[in-house]
């Protein structure tokens, strides 16, 4: 009997790739047949050209910013005042690859605790992943984090990514728990496995581990956000979504891609007594084009209330 989590994880996971169905919180859901959408979203793009917004909007798409928020958490120590975490997540660096220059170039000279990547490093489900994973190595190399660089995967990254990602210096987590020391008082870290197409029971338990103290939680999706709040989680960062990538001037986002949970798709939120963040991301996913909705990387700072 093999009894390394790791290995179990990777079973399942390789299941669920391969197969014909995907699995989310509640319950399995059919593969979508990504070809059938391609004449539809080849004319929409085609649109945009005549149109003469596609310009624009891939300009936009490479306007990444770095966005700074803070966030008040009543449970964390004294010794964890302060304490900032870079998350850069769902940048598909292989759809537009001088993203990883202007992410680099935005993080020069900025002092992070921690680095959190919340998956979809790149974009093509079709191609190996070494290719779309090369890109991030510049973007790595320029962030100094003295507490580490973690990475969670997304519905992106295939279980193949995870040596790849580890080659790179990353510690991938997947639906566990670490505890980060600091003056003998600890900040907790639960970073599941994508839940938005490879959800197991494994990142329910995860959450449900019992943890004194502060707690975080690195989801992909905001598609367990009600299940962390019960679990006691203070706070929730994700991504997936890119805030909608195309937003209406008028209201929100056409499109959310979340199957539950999907008043959390942008910004900052609150599920009970827990808050969320749900990053736009680094990226674009399928056409790099964005409107009213700015790439971003994200600048957290915990504070201490008062």
């Amino acid at each position: 009997m093999d009894n390394n989590p790791r290995n179990s994880w990777y079973d399942q996971r390789l299941s669920l790739e391969q197969g014909h169905f995907l699995s989310a919180p509640d319950g399995p859901f059919r593969k979508r047949k990504w070809a059938s959408l391609d004449p539809a979203l080849k004319l929409f793009e085609q649109v945009l050209r005549l149109s003469g917004l596609h310009g624009r909007g891939v300009n936009n798409a490479k306007n990444v910013s770095l966005k700074p928020i803070t966030f008040q958490l009543p449970n964390l120590p004294a010794a964890f005042d302060g304490y900032r975490i870079l998350q850069i997540s769902d940048p598909h660096l292989d759809l537009l690859p001088d993203l990883s220059e202007r992410i680099v170039s935005l993080l020069g000279g900025i002092s992070v605790d921690l680095l959190l990547l919340t998956g979809d490093y790149r974009d093509r489900h079709d191609a190996a992943p070494e290719t779309g994973l090369a890109i991030l190595r510049p973007v790595l190399a320029a962030v100094d984090a003295p507490d580490g660089k973690i990475a969670i995967l997304g519905n992106h990254d295939p279980a193949a990514a995870v040596p790849i990602l580890e080659d790179m210096g990353l510690r991938v987590l997947l639906n566990q728990t670490i505890a980060i020391q600091r003056c003998g008082e600890s900040l907790h870290l639960t970073s599941l496995d994508d839940v938005h197409s490879f959800y197991t029971d494994a990142a329910h338990r995860a959450l449900q581990e019992t943890v004194e103290g502060c707690r975080i939680a690195a989801v992909h999706s905001a598609e367990v956000a009600d299940l962390a709040a019960a679990a006691g989680i203070d706070l929730y960062l994700c991504g997936h979504t890119h805030g909608g990538q195309i937003r209406l001037p008028w209201g929100g986002p056409p499109v959310r891609n979340l199957r539950r949970c999907r008043d959390y798709s942008h910004g900052q939120w609150r599920h009970g007594a827990m808050q969320g963040y749900t990053s736009n991301g680094a990226g674009v996913a399928t056409i790099p084009i964005r409107y009213n909705c700015p790439a971003e990387v994200a600048l957290i700072t915990l504070r201490r209330p008062g």
